[in-house]
């Protein structure tokens, strides 16, 4: 019998994407019985799992409630992610673990690159960036994905807040002046998976540790989003706003201040795995088109 892929995160966006696009080789676990709120359950779903590879895909992503639960946080983001590591080095597999662009603070002026220095503005990034840390230190076979902005067709994510704020608004206002690179998780997951037939095929190598950044290819804002996302719900003939104006970040003030520039770099995921997500305009118009179509 094959050892499968075991991927946490249960229902979670990239998770599902990960389950759907892999089939039989994935063992798909969440809450209740793979919980990092409840630490005995992670070793006992890492045993009965007994997986070739991990990819963790679990996490605190609530990015404002954890300014006022940070021990919450960094239980689901430093905390489980490190014993999950250990695990996986006293295994000897490898861990595909998933991180953030909120690592960074948004103030260089071009794409992040691995060696930036990371500087988080709020409790998530800053849990976050604990979990990378810890995983790195656990002596495991690590590779860690950031990546920013990620929707699907199904969860909750920006794309579909649009969708459903667009039924009941004829004028909405979005946050026009923080950048980034949108991140399908069907594109997310492609990715992880084309890394696990490369480790399948040729094993374990060094050159594969680290962290790597790995978003969807070009940049937008997320008034850019918006617009888009429209553009595309157009074509299903559905209602969409009359007029999507454009706002600063000072206009819609949140507990957790999100970086201005969340533009990644992922020309070292391409040349050592000769990977590319596709352009996040073409992934945004099969998203909306799999959310009509359900």
């Amino acid at each position: 019998m094959i050892r499968r892929i075991l991927v946490t995160g249960g229902s979670g966006q990239l998770a599902t994407a990960l389950a759907r696009a892999g089939g039989d080789q994935v063992c798909l676990m969440g809450r209740p019985e793979f919980d990092f709120d409840r630490p005995v359950t992670i070793e006992a779903a890492f045993r009965a799992a007994d997986p070739r590879l991990v990819v963790n895909a679990a996490a605190y992503t609530a990015v404002d409630a954890a300014e006022k639960d940070e021990a919450a946080a960094m239980r689901t983001n430093r905390d489980g992610p490190a014993e999950l590591a250990r695990l996986c080095a006293a295994s000897g597999i490898p861990l595909i673990h998933i991180s953030t662009d909120y690592v960074f603070d948004g103030d260089k002026s071009s794409p992040y690159v691995e060696t930036d220095t990371a500087a988080p503005r709020g409790v998530y990034g800053a849990s976050k960036l604990a979990g990378e840390t810890a995983v790195l230190a656990s002596g495991s076979r690590a590779i860690i994905l950031r990546t920013a902005w990620v929707y699907a067709a199904t969860g909750r994510n920006f794309v579909r807040t649009m969708l459903d704020l667009a039924r009941t608004r004829d004028v909405l206002r979005v946050v026009a002046d923080q950048q980034g690179c949108p991140t399908a998780a069907a594109d997310l997951a492609a990715a992880i998976l084309s890394i696990v037939v490369r480790l399948d095929a040729g094993g374990w190598n060094d050159t594969y540790a680290g962290v790597f950044h790995a978003a969807g290819t070009g940049e937008t804002t997320w008034h850019g989003v918006a617009t888009a996302v429209f553009e595309e719900a157009l074509r299903h003939g559905v209602k969409v706003p009359s007029s999507v104006l454009a706002i600063t970040t000072a206009d819609f003030p949140t507990p957790a201040r999100r970086p201005a520039n969340s533009r990644l770099n992922c020309a070292r995921l391409e040349a050592v795995f000769g990977i590319r997500l596709p352009y996040w305009r073409d992934s945004l118009a099969r998203a909306v088109d799999e959310i009509f179509a359900a």
